[in-house]
C-alpha cells in the first residue's frame, strides 16, 4: 500500500497555504510533516482525510480496493478530541468503535492507553491528556491502514508517549502508514520528514 500525493495545492479563504507539493508514503513507512505555525501542516492532514478540499493536484491511496474511499482506510487524530462528557469511557470508546465499523473489543484498547480502571467514569472527569488517550485508543479498536496524526502527544505526559511511541511502531511493524504533523520528536526517529514553508 502507498499513500501519493502529486503536484497538490490547496487555498483557504482566498489565500495560496501550497502549491506543488508531492510525497510518497509506502507500506510501514512515516511521514513527519514540519514547519512554522500557519505553514499548513493541520491542512495537509485533512486533505488527505477528506476533510478539506483540494485545490490542485492529486492525493491517492494504492493496493487498497478500487471501491474504497480513503476517509475509509484512514484514522485522523486532531486537535479536538471528539469526547463526549456526559457519555463514559467505555461508552465513548463504543461509539466511535461502532461508527468507524467495528472492531476489536473497547476493554484491550482502553487498557492499552492506560484507561482500562476508568472505563466506567463520565468522561467529563478526565484531564486533557487522558481525554487525548481516550482519542488514540481509537486507532487500536478499529484497524485502519492510515494514520494522520496532528501533534498527537499534545497534553500527554512522559509515559503516554512512550505508550503512543509504542503504539506506532507496532502500527508500522504491521504494514501500516502514518503521516504525522508535530513541532517536536514523537517518537518516529526513522521517519522521513516533508517541511512546509520558509525554512
Amino acid at each position: 500500500m502507498q499513500l501519493r500525493a502529486e503536484n497538490l495545492g490547496c487555498n483557504r479563504g482566498g489565500r495560496e497555504v501550497f502549491a506543488g507539493l508531492g510525497f510518497a508514503v509506502g507500506a510501514g513507512e512515516a511521514l513527519m510533516v514540519t514547519g512554522r505555525n500557519g505553514a499548513g501542516k493541520s491542512t495537509l492532514l485533512r486533505l488527505i482525510a477528506g476533510l478539506a478540499r483540494i485545490s490542485a493536484g492529486r492525493i491517492e491511496l494504492s493496493g487498497a480496493e478500487a471501491d474504497t474511499p480513503i476517509c475509509e482506510l484512514t484514522h485522523y487524530l486532531g486537535h479536538q478530541d471528539a469526547v463526549k462528557g456526559s457519555l463514559t469511557v467505555a461508552e465513548n470508546l463504543a461509539f466511535w468503535t461502532e461508527f468507524l465499523g467495528g472492531g476489536k473489543a473497547t476493554s484491550a484498547a482502553l487498557d492499552a492507553v492506560g484507561l482500562g480502571t476508568l472505563a466506567g467514569l463520565p468522561a467529563a472527569y478526565l484531564s486533557a491528556g487522558q481525554r487525548r488517550r481516550l482519542s488514540i485508543a481509537r486507532l487500536i479498536a478499529v484497524a485502519r491502514p492510515l494514520w494522520l496524526l496532528d501533534e498527537p502527544t499534545s497534553a500527554l505526559d512522559a509515559i503516554a508517549q512512550t505508550q503512543l511511541a509504542a503504539l506506532m511502531q507496532t502500527h508500522l511493524a504491521a504494514g501500516g502508514l502514518i503521516v504525522a504533523a508535530a513541532h517536536g520528536p514523537i517518537g518516529l526517529e526513522r521517519a522521513r520528514e516533508l517541511r512546509l514553508g520558509p525554512a
